[in-house]
């Protein structure tokens, strides 16, 4: 009865040993989830420059790296607000998401890593001007680069990122440049 009770202790152990390898070889086999917040400044360029001065942006977004790859694919959402210059009254607020590809540079245990990104997004495009008003849904693209500094021990990152942005509204297209920081946390 005591060997049978003394198999039984070894083989829990082993059991409850076995374990954390067991999720280790799973997260390996599976992608891993980063998700943050950013905010900063928007640059408009083009007519969207000439029109409106330097404003505001803040976002939210995640994204989900393949299992052993430095691809990951990305979805975030934006809201940005600048004001109109040459005396005219009123703003530009731009609310709308991207999906977009990311590639990492360098590896996710560097202590700065490198992306660049590109990808396609809807945005609504709403314009008062003097009381005035008028809004439009329209494609937006996409391409930019950040860097990804650890912090401490943990998962978590400070992004410094930027992403040059046109969208194809009437007419014309407004193109502007976020430079963003955020906070990612996550595997």
């Amino acid at each position: 009865m005591k060997r049978l009770g003394l198999v039984l202790l070894v083989a829990a152990l082993c059991v409850v040993a076995a374990r954390p390898v067991m999720a280790q070889r799973a997260m390996a086999q599976s992608g891993s989830l980063r998700y943050g917040i950013s905010a900063g400044v928007l640059l408009p360029m083009g007519t969207y420059g000439d029109a409106d001065k330097l404003g505001f942006v803040g976002g939210v977004g995640a994204t989900y790296w393949l299992a052993g790859q430095p691809i990951g694919i990305r979805g975030d959402v934006s809201y940005s607000q600048t004001s109109h210059d040459g005396g005219v009254t009123g703003n530009s607020k731009i609310i709308g998401g991207m999906a977009s590809v990311v590639y990492a540079l360098n590896p996710a245990t560097a202590p700065a890593r490198i992306l660049i990104s590109g990808g396609v997004g809807m945005y609504n495009v709403k314009v008062d001007a003097g009381g005035v008003s008028g809004s439009e849904t329209k494609v937006g693209f996409g391409g930019g680069a950040a860097v990804a500094f650890k912090m401490g021990t943990g998962s978590t990152r400070l992004v410094l990122g930027t992403r040059f942005t046109s969208v194809s509204t009437s007419g014309s297209s407004i193109s502007f440049l976020p430079i963003t920081v955020g906070l990612t946390f996550g595997k």
